[in-house]
């Protein structure tokens, strides 16, 4: 059984910086692009950032130049460095990845959700 788990949320003041972490778990054979998605209240799921496997990223227009998306591919974990934090970024920020896992075709999986609230 496949999981995703991340980690990393919480409270931080304008200005501030939060680093999150997803890791995959089970018996994966090959993890694809992984990528975070944040949903603020009343609003839809967004892209935030993501990365293939060879490293190449994208990240949508609002979060470029503060936050940077990486991976360990031994690990099977992606993590998101989030600098310069407003308060329009504060969502429940959600881990994805596209993965094969064993006796099953590829598929997409997803975290459970942190939360990220930036506040003063």
């Amino acid at each position: 059984q496949v999981q995703l788990v991340e980690s990393g949320g919480g409270l931080v003041q304008p200005g501030g910086s939060l680093s999150l972490l997803c890791a995959a778990s089970g018996s994966i054979f090959n993890i694809g692009d992984m990528g975070w998605y944040r949903q603020a209240p009343g609003k839809q799921r967004e892209l935030v950032a993501v990365i293939t496997r060879g490293g190449s990223t994208h990240y949508a227009d609002s979060v470029k130049g503060r936050f940077t998306i990486s991976r360990d591919n031994a690990k099977n974990t992606v993590y998101l460095q989030m600098n310069n934090l407003e308060p329009e970024d504060t969502a429940v920020y959600y881990c994805n990845a596209g993965l094969v896992a064993a006796g099953t075709r590829p598929n997409e999986y997803w975290g459970q959700g942190t939360q990220v609230t930036v506040s003063s």
